[in-house]
């Protein structure tokens, strides 16, 4: 089953084209590292395809239905959550209150019974490390980021973008991401992620799509892309 289909997709801001004529698909099950260097226009391509940055040209479909310029909200409730590569949280928000914020509006009314305890299943389930009434603007960046992928997960999403989770990550505190990554795809739940670090995107992904300048230039499971040339010139130069 296709769960996300982007056709053609560009993003131009002014003369500058970030997003150019890009073509992809995820499956259900897939886990799809997308990857490039620096700028390439990675974090642009999921802000376009969520409705953050709506594309300039192009279509994007979820689940065989047509989601081009749908803003966020809508792309939420249709089944799309992300975390973004600097977390932005409610800063005098608990970390229990910036879950149920996530909870209550990111479901259709009713879909989540105890509001409270899901929230608190989802900080269980991305083993955040502090205690549930801790205050966001007391956490670090890492934790930080749990928090982010605990409050994208309570929408109880189906396609989940992931931008640069393991950025600043210990070779430990690597391990436990990959192994929530893991969990999060057994629950059934198609990701997209955007990584700078090949030890992650070789372990989990299943497939990679490689973009240099907002084009894409390599796509394929991922043994195709990692030894195909035009990548390796692409981060080498």
């Amino acid at each position: 089953m296709i769960v996300l289909e982007t056709k053609n997709l560009t993003k131009k801001f002014g003369g500058l084209t970030a997003v150019n004529d890009v073509s992809m698909t995820v499956y259900e099950g897939d886990i799809v590292g997308l990857i490039g260097p620096n700028g390439a226009g990675k974090t642009t391509l999921i802000n376009a395809i969520s409705g953050l940055n709506p594309p300039t040209s192009g279509s994007v479909k979820m689940f065989g239905k047509e989601t081009t310029s749908l803003p966020p909200e809508k792309m939420c409730r249709r089944g799309l959550s992300r975390t973004f590569q600097i977390p932005s949280p409610f800063p005098k928000m608990t970390a229990i209150e910036s879950v149920m914020t996530a909870t209550i509006f990111g479901n259709k009314p009713g879909k989540v019974k105890d509001p409270v305890q899901h929230s608190r299943e989802m900080l269980e389930f991305v083993e955040f490390p502090m205690e549930e009434t801790v205050v966001a603007e007391q956490l670090n960046t890492v934790q930080l980021k749990r928090l982010d992928l605990a409050r994208a997960l309570a929408s109880n999403p189906k396609l989940l973008f992931m931008d640069e989770m393991a950025s600043g990550l210990s070779e430990g505190e690597l391990n436990d991401i990959m192994r929530i990554i893991n969990k999060i795809s057994k629950k059934g739940i198609s990701i997209l992620m955007i990584e700078h670090i090949m030890q992650l995107i070789m372990a989990v992904c299943n497939r990679l799509l490689c973009i240099q300048f907002g084009i894409k230039i390599a796509e394929g499971t991922t043994q195709e892309v990692a030894n195909d040339p035009r990548v390796a010139k692409a981060y080498l130069g």
